[in-house]
């Protein structure tokens, strides 16, 4: 299909959907609800609808999301959720994308923001903005950061995701290895001189293996990306059609990941896991780890020794990425499931259900409504790391999020592995990822 088609399609839709949800708002207005979806559902003949989810952080989740759907389906006994737990994010893209093909749709499924350009243009998933019946639909569109939003909204302003898991990265560090080292505690690295001065510091004065620790599989352009920011440029347009690993800055950040192991011997030079990384951590095998802050409570239950979480460091600018999960609605779901789907995504993003999320994960509550409630309150009272990756939001990028989303990451997470095991330089690695990765997008330039 031609870009010129499936852009007509897309409008074409969109239009239709507007059409009909201007329909509904004009119901709602007059007290009609005859038009409503959702109209004639009742507790006896309730809308059946199915959502998958992902779990990539460590800890028994799945009775956390049963006691949030149960609170739901309290309040919309109309409605009846079967939520699916579906593995990791490449997991759920595999199974609902086998569910559409199979002519099953789930209303709903979390998967990674990164997704949207990929979905968009698969014509998978509708605009949350053709779903909005009334004022308050439309508030809460706009109650999420601006940060998350960036990976939920297309350069036109269209909402297609809305954030629920979402995180930035954060600096995990063992305190009792740094006093052993005889550091301060209370002090992780600012500055990429001072990451590889604690890190050299507490490998050679403390009990651990090795003094820093990123992950290079699973989401390695992710990681890449703190070292990009921090260097003060973006990797991807705002499209996401175009890439700029060719940048000088970002091959100087990329030269650095790869000295913490070649020239100064701080970080372990073979690729690194992402499902070890906090697992060594919690061994005591490293001092400081960068990780998803979505790993924190994990960290927080089953650390035996005393740790700290602080921002990223800085360079040129501090920073971190997002990352993490957003809900989409699959296009090809009844009507009445859509509307269902948007009142479920609408519950479990109110204030007190996104804290609750946030509490038992370490994921960052996507709205400041959530913040204020008063479990998050009591919560950071009592664990105020919890704030970090919220507070360093106002450093972060947006993440690599592009069209043909896999053949990207695919092409440079090979490109990064390369460089950082020394089969090829940063420079070599990167130019070459650069000029494959952008021919792929081409056409939608």
């Amino acid at each position: 299909m031609s870009q010129t088609v499936r852009t007509r399609r897309r409008v074409i839709g969109r239009s239709a959907a507007a059409l009909g949800a201007t329909a509904l708002l004009l119901a709602a207005c007059n007290g009609d609800a005859g038009d409503d979806p959702l109209a004639d559902a009742t507790a006896d003949d309730p809308i059946e609808i199915t959502m998958y989810y992902p779990i990539a952080v460590g800890g028994p989740l799945e009775d956390v999301v049963d006691g949030l759907i149960a609170g739901f389906e309290d309040e919309n006994p109309q409605i009846n959720v079967t939520p699916v737990y579906s593995g990791n994010y490449d997991d759920t893209a595999v199974q609902a994308t086998t569910a559409l093909s199979a002519g099953e749709p789930p209303a709903t499924t979390v998967l990674l923001s990164t997704e949207m350009f990929a979905l968009i243009d698969e014509d998978i998933i509708v605009p949350f903005d053709d779903l909005v019946i009334t004022d308050e639909d439309e508030a809460w569109l706009d109650s999420f950061y601006d940060e998350f939003m960036a990976n939920s909204r297309d350069d036109e302003g269209n909402t297609w995701g809305i954030p629920f898991q979402r995180s930035t990265i954060v600096q995990y560090y063992n305190k009792e290895a740094f006093e052993q080292a005889g550091l301060d505690p209370e002090r992780a690295p600012e500055t990429w001189e001072e990451l590889v001065e604690i890190a050299t510091a507490v490998q050679e004065g403390s009990d651990v293996s090795w003094g820093v620790q990123m992950p290079s599989s699973g989401f390695p352009y992710w990681l890449f990306q703190t070292f990009t920011t921090q260097m003060g440029v973006e990797v991807v347009s705002a499209a996401g059609n175009e890439v700029y690993f060719d940048k000088p800055e970002v091959i100087e950040a990329l030269e650095f990941w790869y000295s913490l192991s070649d020239e100064h011997g701080v970080h372990p030079p073979h690729v690194v896991d992402w499902g070890t990384t906090p697992e060594d951590f919690l061994q005591q095998e490293v001092g400081i780890i960068w990780t998803t802050t979505g790993n924190l409570s994990r960290i927080r239950s089953d650390a035996t020794f005393d740790f700290g979480v602080a921002p990223m460091p800085s360079n040129v600018q501090p920073g971190s990425p997002t990352g993490g999960g957003n809900f989409y609605i699959f296009a090809d779901a009844p009507e009445a499931e859509q509307r269902a789907a948007f009142e479920l995504i609408r519950y479990l993003t109110q204030p007190e259900q996104a804290a609750e999320w946030s509490i038992e994960t370490g994921y960052v509550a996507p709205t400041p409504e959530a913040w204020e409630t008063e479990a998050m309150q009591e919560y950071v009272a009592d664990f105020p790391e919890a704030e970090v990756a919220r507070d360093q939001l106002e450093n972060t990028v947006r993440e690599l999020s592009t069209y043909q989303r896999g053949s990207v990451y695919d092409l440079i997470n090979d490109a990064l592995q390369s460089a950082l095991t020394g089969e090829v330089t940063p420079e070599e690695a990167l130019l070459q990822a650069n000029e494959s990765i952008n021919d792929l997008l081409a056409p939608y330039r």
